[in-house]
């Protein structure tokens, strides 16, 4: 009787074990990128704009329409500190990551920047009563914009704008300069 009953037992199982259904359609095709990031390595944009009382020494920058930024982005604003002349004669830019802060004689000048999934402000704060033109004036900044996962899958310094440039693949070509009006 045990062998009958272990032979109907395995008889069971391989049957069962056997079943199997129809093959379900295939899932749409995914869109060609690295690792899920759709090809997309973050954006650059460059904005020159001057701080005066009139817009109480902040620059406001909208994202463009049709660009979406998502609450896990990393957004970083670099300022164009110094210009200096290389042994060949070539200018080469000077970026530093904000925010940064100026002592001087009178007192602190602190640039640095807030944001939001909708914009970026950048504002001067002090303590000196009043800023000179060289402050204020035809500032130049970057804004970069990376994707979480681009950081997850990679060592970047991000107060290095020459690194992160890099791990977007992007040069200076690529850059999206945007008129400020203010």
């Amino acid at each position: 009787m045990k062998t009958i009953t272990r032979l109907l037992m395995i008889l069971t199982l391989a049957v069962f074990a056997a079943c199997e259904g129809p093959v379900g359609p295939p899932g749409p095709p995914g869109d060609d990128g690295l690792d899920g990031l759709n090809g997309e390595n973050g954006y650059l944009f460059e904005i020159e704009g001057s701080f005066s009382p009139a817009n109480e020494y902040t620059l406001y920058f909208p994202f463009p329409d049709g660009f979406t930024t998502y609450d896990t982005d990393i957004v970083m604003v670099y300022i164009l500190w110094d210009q200096v002349e290389s042994g060949t004669g070539e200018w080469l830019d000077v970026w530093r990551a904000l925010p940064q802060t100026v002592i001087v004689n009178e007192g602190v000048i602190q640039y640095n920047f807030d944001y939001t999934v909708a914009d970026v402000e950048i504002f001067i704060e002090e303590t000196v009563g009043e800023l000179l033109p060289e402050e204020t004036d035809n500032q130049v900044f970057r804004i970069a914009v990376l994707p979480a996962e681009l950081l997850t899958n990679k060592s970047v310094d991000i107060n290095n704008l020459d690194a992160v440039m890099k791990s977007m693949d992007m040069n200076g070509k690529a850059i999206k300069k945007v008129s400020m009006t203010k």
